[in-house]
């Protein structure tokens, strides 16, 4: 709301006090049971857990360092308090509810989604869609590759691990990727549904949870190793564009309103194709604003209106929905009863296959090594949408969401088709 150059020190401690108090009333409120129903309820204690464990991630050594920072403590934390009994669970279902059924991941997504694609350069954007989907592809190859290897050494044989290891965590999390595939598979194998999901259901868990820490982990690889990464450019050689942004008006109040209005439009498109092509709302909405942005149809000034939007929601709302992803889709319970030594392995060796491969193809096809292992790599392993905000918060690259999101959505929907095509050969 202020600049530190602007606000005092007399303003700062009055803010944080006002916080506290704030933050103390909604507290006690959701303790009592007492919390508001609806929006303006889980919105409140979801932003006040989603700081108090975002600083506390953020100033935790190691944790700060090397596994995430904030997000990972309050994905986790968050999962925990919620669902432990130090709250009650009537607040965990209101989140719940607001989360998935309030639609609030899709309106974050959507405004990240538009506001990222119209905010980058025309000729950036042309030239990385046409050589992604090939990192991906390397990507999923050489995380078949180590999943196999590991799963011969460890007893597991090569094609149980790929099939029901490597290839739920690389389909795009739960309802795109491991219920279809429990279908076709169970279909085609003879296995039993329910014996397939309590197979594949913990390696999304671990492998998305391991997504997360990677994620981490990778950008203090790139403070380490600069020319390794772009600092949320995926193309090399493509951070240059910015600098003609910083000499333009700073974004007035009023116009993010408008920027709001065009996410949401862009996910009324996304939603309204769907009906007509047989494609997630998300995929959709990504191609229409990519041509939409590609054609030079939208004005300047609604671009920079979409983009400030965006950076608006990722600076004011990723703390909050970071909450939601642990209460609502973060089942630590499930986590920890499938770590045993081998299992574990298994899911790493998969992950660190996704990381490899997407870091040497990307490198090869002109993108910074880090990033386009956070997206093609990372944003593949985790659990679809939800893991790709997590992912792309503890990584700091918010501004990758486009890319990612065509890794959860264009290349989950490959894995089943690729699914369909191994099961054929069998």
């Amino acid at each position: 709301m202020f600049s530190n150059n602007t606000m005092s020190l007399k303003d700062k401690r009055m803010m944080n006090i006002i916080f506290a108090l704030s933050a103390a009333v909604i507290l006690l409120a959701t303790v009592q049971n007492n919390m508001p129903t609806g929006i303006i309820g889980a919105i409140g204690i979801m932003a006040v857990v989603g700081y108090i464990l975002n600083v506390a991630g953020d100033k935790t050594p190691i944790v700060n360092q090397f596994f995430g920072g904030g997000a990972i403590v309050i994905i986790f934390g968050s999962s925990y308090i919620f669902h432990s009994g130090l709250i009650p669970q009537e607040t965990a279902e209101s989140i719940t509810s607001f989360v998935k059924g309030g639609g609030f991941l899709s309106f974050f997504i959507a405004s990240l989604v538009t506001g990222s694609i119209l905010g980058m350069d025309t000729n950036v954007l042309k030239k990385a869609a046409l050589k992604y989907i090939p990192v991906i592809l390397g990507g999923v190859a050489v995380a078949f590759l180590f999943a196999g290897i590991a799963g011969s050494l460890l007893g597991h044989g090569f094609m149980d691990s790929v099939m029901l290891i490597a290839l739920p965590i690389m389909g795009g999390g739960m309802g795109a990727g491991a219920v279809p595939l429990v279908e076709i598979m169970s279909g085609n194998t003879g296995m039993s549904a329910e014996m397939l999901m309590s197979k594949m259901v913990p390696a999304l868990a671990i492998g998305n949870a391991l997504a997360i820490v990677m994620a981490g982990m990778l950008d203090k690889v790139g403070n380490m190793f600069p020319s390794l990464t772009g600092n949320g450019q995926l193309m090399r050689g493509a951070a240059e564009p910015k600098a003609e942004e910083e000499n333009e008006q700073p974004i007035s109040i009023n116009v993010l309103g408008i920027g709001a209005l065009m996410a949401i439009t862009m996910y009324y498109v996304g939603s309204m194709l769907s009906t007509v092509i047989s494609m997630h709302t998300y995929a959709l909405m990504i191609i229409f604003v990519a041509l939409v942005k590609v054609a030079g149809l939208m004005p300047r000034e609604l671009e920079r209106a979409a983009h400030g939007w965006y950076k608006f929601v990722v600076d004011n709302l990723t703390p909050a929905l970071l909450v939601g992803i642990g209460v609502a889709y973060t089942d630590l319970n499930q986590i920890l009863d499938s770590l045993t030594l081998v299992y574990f392995l298994m899911v790493f060796a998969t992950v660190l296959g996704a990381v490899v491969g997407t870091a040497i193809i990307g490198r090869l096809m002109g993108f910074n090594p880090i990033e386009a292992s956070i997206t093609a790599g990372l944003c593949m392993a985790n659990m679809g949408g939800t893991g790709d905000v997590a992912v792309l918060a503890a990584s700091k690259r918010m501004e990758l969401m486009p890319f990612a999101q065509i890794s959860s959505r264009i290349g989950g929907a490959f894995m089943l088709i690729l699914a369909t095509m191994i099961l054929e050969l069998l």
